[in-house]
């Protein structure tokens, strides 16, 4: 045993590949980091808006005329929702025209399949 060793010859195992993507494959092909507006929904300026669509929306949800009364995780709690998905695109996700008022059962049900489904927008 040993004898191999010390005389050039490769080892037969190498280190495996890292399964982690790049940081590069984080970002869509439209240029716009969707990790960071992740960071975006935990902004005193996020907060603010979100404020105001619930305000002018009057605490309804704007799919079903649900009273936005419960806290979360309850069905009747507040989401503030982006109508056309903002894909990490600053415009869409700051624009105040395309946030509704929702409850959390129809976000965390018809909205989501509306999006897997490839229709958003449309709801």
């Amino acid at each position: 045993m040993g004898v191999l060793k010390g005389r050039g010859l490769p080892g037969r195992l190498s280190a495996p590949r890292s399964r982690i993507a790049p940081v590069s494959d984080q970002t869509l092909s439209g240029g716009h980091d969707v990790r960071r507006s992740k960071n975006w929904l935990n902004t005193a300026r996020w907060q603010r808006l979100r404020l105001r669509v619930l305000e002018r929306d009057g605490y309804t949800c704007q799919k079903t005329g649900v009273l936005l009364s419960g806290k979360h995780p309850a069905p009747n709690s507040p989401v503030v929702d982006h109508i056309v998905p903002h894909r990490g695109d600053p415009g869409l996700f700051w624009d105040q025209s395309n946030l509704q008022s929702v409850s959390k059962a129809w976000h965390d049900s018809v909205k989501q399949s509306i999006e897997k489904r490839g229709e958003a927008g449309q709801a």
